[in-house]
């Protein structure tokens, strides 16, 4: 590196979790399925048991992050964390339908003063894809109540935590979760029809837009928005069927939900994982890096994506980037060639504002389990210890510095061989 590369002052630096992946003790529509007949049968078909024992797919009690917030808000402070992302769990809050539980409302308040405490800005997201049982048996997304049933909660979550809470995001990954859940059919409810999928998908827009309308009428200074799985699609300008492919692909999956939602959001937040090459069809990668759970390790894919993303003309807070790498060899290398690609989209106009990697900690990464290692903090999930890998000690010093240096480079040389 030849340049210093310092991020704009108040850039905001840290990491991301979700409730039902870290704090444990959770009882909704996906604990429920992991413990299911038809779900266990399934992984054991494909031997999955076999490799990773029943309990790697059953969320349990999580990383213990319910009873150890505070503590984990510390050692992100000390890890030079100004920002965290965190999920509020629907289930524990509204257990019952239209009963709201005043002691779990008050455990979230405090979990938001705990991390301002520790003097990071909380970025709070109301859904993070489990919903509790009586919602599950109202039909979920595809109930007619649901606009309602999350107008109502934002409310309560609104009222609880007042001023407090300065970015609310109202949906994770709108288009992952009706992908895997309504089209592929492979998560909860495994309801594999196009229709279900279409009017989910669109009952999510219209819950973003009722949910904006929640916040910013009791709160107008709050800022709203979504997490946005977005991916960078990239096909040969010599490839006229697959410019074709890419362009609908944009449309469809990285561009419809945000353009649907552009007068009701106030930020971008992207989570980006993806780099698909198209040939005469998808993921034509070269492949020739690959993350434990054998995605493609692409970080120049970083700066398309954001620069997609200036037609929006709205400021960009990246929610969540990482990869599962339990031997900590790829991750430092990952990090600064990722932060250099947003450093590079920030100078061609990106308005990019904070960086949130996934994940804080090691967790249940959903339907592969305990078993991927997508932490800066090592999780010995026997004792729930807790021990910051080598990339987070790289990625502290990135923080402090507010940005990439040639100190650092030289500092963390073996760690980035």
């Amino acid at each position: 590196m030849k340049q210093n590369l310092i991020f704009p002052k108040g850039f905001l630096w840290g990491a991301s979790t979700a409730a039902h992946q870290v704090e444990g003790g959770t009882k909704n529509d996906w604990s429920e399925w992991e413990k299911s007949e038809k779900r266990l049968k399934h992984l054991k078909k494909l031997k999955l048991i076999e490799k990773y024992g029943e309990d790697n797919f059953i969320s349990g009690m999580g990383t213990g992050h319910y009873a150890r917030f505070d503590d984990d808000f510390r050692m992100a402070k000390e890890m030079g964390h100004n920002a965290t992302r965190f999920s509020l769990e629907w289930s524990r809050i509204e257990p019952e339908e239209g009963k709201f539980d005043e002691k779990e409302l008050q455990h979230y308040v405090d979990v938001v003063r705990a991390a301002r405490r520790n003097g990071l800005e909380p970025f709070v997201t109301i859904w993070h894809w489990p919903i509790p049982l009586w919602l599950r048996d109202e039909g979920g997304w595809e109930s007619k109540r649901m606009l309602e049933y999350f107008a109502r909660f934002t409310e309560q979550l609104v009222s609880a935590m007042g001023n407090e809470v300065k970015f609310w995001i109202t949906l994770n990954e709108p288009q992952v979760y009706t992908a895997e859940s309504y089209l592929q059919g492979k998560w909860p409810p495994q309801k594999k029809n196009l229709f279900s999928y279409l009017g989910v998908y669109r009952r999510l827009i219209e819950a973003h837009i009722k949910a904006y309308r929640v916040i910013k009428k009791a709160h107008p200074e709050a800022h709203v928005g979504i997490a946005s799985h977005n991916i960078h699609f990239d096909a040969s300008r010599t490839n006229l069927v697959g410019q074709v492919l890419k362009a609908v692909a944009d449309w469809w999956w990285n561009f419809y939900f945000l353009n649907r939602i552009s007068e009701y959001e106030d930020f971008i937040g992207l989570n980006h994982y993806f780099h698909h090459r198209i040939g005469s069809w998808f993921n034509k990668n070269d492949n020739k890096l690959l993350s434990d759970v054998g995605w493609e390790i692409h970080p120049e894919s970083m700066y398309h994506v954001l620069m997609d993303l200036k037609r929006f003309g709205k400021p960009i807070y990246i929610t969540e980037n990482g990869l599962a790498d339990s031997t900590d060899a790829k991750r430092p290398s990952f990090i600064v060639e990722t932060l250099e690609r947003i450093h590079r989209a920030i100078e061609n106009g990106a308005d990019v504002r904070g960086y949130l990697h996934w994940s804080l900690m090691d967790n249940f990464e959903w339907a592969e389990g305990f078993w991927p290692r997508f932490g800066l903090v090592e999780i010995d999930y026997k004792t729930l210890e807790r021990k910051m890998r080598p990339s987070a000690h790289l990625y502290r010093d990135i923080c402090l510095h507010n940005g990439v240096t040639g100190t650092l480079m030289e500092k963390y040389e073996n760690l980035l061989k």
